[in-house]
């Protein structure tokens, strides 16, 4: 019989396959481990984190001033009807500065809609 030598694999190649399965089992855990719940509705969570971005970008790109990310005192998210469709509108309203609010509209698929510094 031949003298077979066992060959043990490296930790490191142990350690980079298991790390590879991990990340592609753990993410399909967690996107599919809520059970059932899969929904094409925009939440008011998701519009107010897409209006926050929005917002970021239009004071970077110097559209508005410094005030809306230093002075922020409050932001509302609610729902109106606008001409026979629902939207969702996040109001930014600020301590001082001229305007003091910014509306960000968002349909309830979750597209822009508009914003303005009224409401309307």
């Amino acid at each position: 019989m031949k003298n077979l030598k066992w060959h043990r694999p490296r930790i490191s190649t142990t350690l980079t396959i298991s790390l590879a399965v991990l990340a592609v089992v753990v993410p399909a855990t967690l996107a599919f481990g809520h059970g059932g719940k899969h929904t094409d509705q925009f939440t008011h969570l998701q519009a107010l984190q897409k209006a926050t971005q929005l917002l970021d970008q239009l004071v970077t790109k110097g559209k508005l001033d410094q005030g809306w990310e230093t002075g922020l005192q409050q932001v509302d998210v609610s729902k109106r009807n606008n001409k026979g469709q629902e939207e969702i509108v996040v109001a930014f309203q600020r301590e001082a500065g001229d305007p003091r609010q910014v509306y960000i509209f968002f349909t309830t698929q979750g597209k822009y809609a508009g914003s303005n510094f009224t409401g309307e």
